[in-house]
């Protein structure tokens, strides 16, 4: 039996209570809104150097359960590690080898789950990328829609424009294009669950003359310039940081002169791309996007550059993606009975975590959302976009 807390831990004044394996419990402060179950007795010690990815992992693998609700559960244990260890200025940045081969088995882990997990807590159109808020009390329904309308007028989609989807998903940024501004669209994706579902929903909607979908490297993409408009949303993460020049010159080559490319992804904080958060990237990494790695603004718009794209507007959408995340999360939470039905519970308990804590992580500014719109530019320099963003806001 455990007499009292390790030194490290007493004194905390943290809203949180741990509860052992045998019964025993310890308030760290007065009113605990969290409890830590501590089910491995090895856990105690390892307590008072807790950092994000140890004490993720000790869940996932049910030496320790947590009780509370899940944002509470992600605040209190921020705030434990904060009390007890340095932030990461010792991080390095991610560096890992992304080849075909290796980038569709990450795809197939993270997207091959189950449709019907996703859809569970996703909207209807299964939107797995930032939501666009417009008032800031839309659902997340409404905001998906608008998160799709928004790129389609910054891409100044007009009907009959051919557009690349580059990680299409399940199709449903494709189907508006098609069927709300008559676009053409070809997309493409790596998991194969994604394009059988997509590729069902394109055709109940009729839509099969002009949205196709297939299963396709970005890496084998043509490039002879046939696209009108480029439409990347929630890809680039997955590409690392030595494929950004080649995945830009990809994007370069497929898009016609006077086209746009719209890239709309995950950005890091620092410079380099390091992971903040006392080892929150470490556990995402791991257990949610095997090599996952995310350039900050100033790399990833330095790579669009050297390919010959010129950027002509830049929105971070940080703040829209943690409400995003806090919609996923409470849909999830909501529905646990039924996800665990679906997925194994060490899946469930991953997924629980992930979602609560990018939550945490874009409203603290840990990592941010940045659309990028490039054009390429006729030989002469010049390009056809509007002299301002008035079409975009009232068309």
């Amino acid at each position: 039996m455990l007499a009292q807390l390790p030194p490290a831990l007493q004194n905390l004044q943290l809203p949180l209570r741990l509860r052992l394996w045998d019964g025993h419990e310890f308030n760290l402060g007065p009113t605990p809104s969290v409890t830590i179950v501590v089910k491995d007795p090895l856990m105690v010690s390892q307590l008072t150097h807790p950092s994000l990815d140890a004490l993720g992992a000790a869940f996932v693998e049910g030496k320790l359960e947590l009780e509370g609700s899940i944002s509470e559960v992600i605040r209190v244990c921020d705030e434990l590690s904060t009390a007890l260890l340095d932030e990461d200025e010792d991080s390095q940045p991610v560096r890992t080898v992304h080849d075909k081969e290796t980038d569709a088995k990450a795809i197939s882990y993270h997207y091959d789950l189950s449709n019907a997990f996703y859809q569970l807590w996703l909207d209807s159109d299964m939107a797995y990328s930032c939501a666009y808020f417009e008032t800031g009390s839309e659902t997340l329904e409404q905001a998906q829609q608008a998160k799709f309308r928004h790129l389609c007028r910054k891409l100044r989609l007009q009907p009959g424009d051919y557009l690349l989807d580059v990680g299409c998903g399940w199709g449903g940024l494709a189907r508006y294009a098609a069927r709300e501004f008559g676009a053409k669209v070809f997309g493409i994706t790596l998991s194969k669950e994604q394009l059988a579902l997509a590729r069902e929903r394109v055709k109940a909607e009729g839509l099969e003359d002009q949205v196709e979908l297939q299963l396709l490297d970005y890496r084998d993409l043509p490039q002879d310039g046939r696209f009108d408009k480029v439409v990347s949303v929630g890809m680039f993460e997955h590409v690392g940081h030595a494929n950004l020049a080649e995945y830009c010159k990809t994007l370069f080559g497929a898009v016609k002169e006077g086209g746009l490319v719209m890239n709309h992804g995950i950005t890091a904080k620092h410079t380099d791309g390091r992971p903040v958060g006392r080892g929150a990237g470490d556990f995402i990494e791991k257990y949610v996007f095997p090599n996952g790695e995310l350039p900050h603004l100033a790399m990833i718009s330095a790579e669009i550059s050297e390919a010959g794209l010129e950027i002509v507007d830049v929105e971070s959408l940080r703040l829209h993606y943690a409400r995003t995340l806090d919609h996923w999360s409470e849909r999830l939470e909501d529905n646990l009975e039924a996800a665990g039905k679906l997925v194994p519970d060490q899946a469930l308990r991953i997924w629980r975590l992930y979602l609560a804590g990018c939550a945490y992580a874009f409203a603290r500014g840990w990592i941010n959302l940045h659309q990028i719109l490039a054009v390429k530019a006729h030989a002469d320099g010049s390009h056809e976009l509007p002299w301002t963003r008035d079409d975009i806001y009232n068309p």
